[in-house]
């Protein structure tokens, strides 16, 4: 009996084996037919607004700029509009490609009566032009939505060039528009076309830009979007300039009749001397 108890066992295992397979095997096969029968759930799509043609910040919507548009009920951002009437006479504050989606975002504050620089302009802050040419304006690179660094060079009273000095006035100014007008600078001359940047600045800003572009010259520096960085300058003279590329002077020293050395050191125009 003993020699056939393992062969028993075995058995046993095999027969626990099968039943087991059999079970996982009708469990299975009874969730398949479940999940089968089961209905899909179909996603509904929606209509929503989108723009029919290329549009600029500053437009005044209106309804024949815009069109329906079916998208998947779970696609849509919020903010989205199903109606035409609900963006008419709305603002843009930024560009709109075909076939982009309207969203609220993208929209001045409710309210805004006009179109143009007014209705993108901060409410805490004002729109101002100056007149540029195209190497100032970084030869027409400069666009709405950019952000200048803005420099002026004067000269004193009498033109001594060797007196004129240059200073960052403003910093990271956003640019709202660029265009160009007609100027004519004398009665026999030609007008000529000059470019006008629109830049938002504060009250302060607006002031210090109006005496700068009277009393000099205006420079704008583009700035990448990603540099936030506030940087306080001393200003450029003539002497400076020149004596930033002069080579190192060897410190001159001299024995006095005490005893005593004295240096002489020499940075560019600045002199000091050492008793030692």
């Amino acid at each position: 009996m003993k020699r056939y108890r393992p062969l028993a066992f075995f058995c046993v295992a095999v027969v626990l084996g099968l039943v087991t397979s059999l079970l996982v095997f009708s469990w299975l096969q009874n969730e398949k037919n479940r999940l089968m029968a089961a209905p899909i759930p179909l996603s509904q799509n929606v209509q929503v607004l989108v723009s029919n043609a290329d549009l600029s910040w500053g437009t005044k919507l209106t309804p024949e700029m815009m069109q329906l548009q079916e998208f998947p009920s779970g696609a849509i951002p919020e903010g989205h509009f199903t109606s035409l009437e609900a963006i008419k006479d709305r603002v843009l504050l930024v560009d709109l490609k075909r076939s982009e989606l309207v969203l609220e975002s993208k929209l001045a504050p409710v309210g805004t009566t006009s179109g143009g620089i007014s209705a993108v302009t901060d409410v805490n802050k004002r729109a101002m032009s100056v007149k540029v040419d195209d190497v100032i304006g970084v030869a027409g690179f400069i666009k709405p939505a950019d952000h200048v660094d803005v420099m002026v060079t004067i000269e004193p009273p009498g033109g001594k060039h060797e007196n004129a000095i240059s200073k960052m006035i403003l910093e990271n100014v956003k640019v709202l528009a660029a265009g160009t007008q007609m100027e004519r600078k004398g009665k026999d001359e030609e007008p000529k076309q000059v470019q006008v940047i629109t830049v938002e600045v504060d009250v302060e800003e607006a002031e210090k830009l109006a005496l700068a572009s009277t009393q000099g010259r205006l420079r704008l520096a583009l700035r990448n979007p990603l540099n936030k960085e506030h940087v306080l300058t001393k200003g450029a003279n003539v002497g400076a300039l020149l004596s930033s590329f002069r080579p190192k002077q060897a410190a001159k020293s001299r024995i006095e009749d005490d005893g005593s050395v004295r240096i002489e050191v020499i940075k560019g125009d600045v002199r000091k001397e050492y008793k030692f």
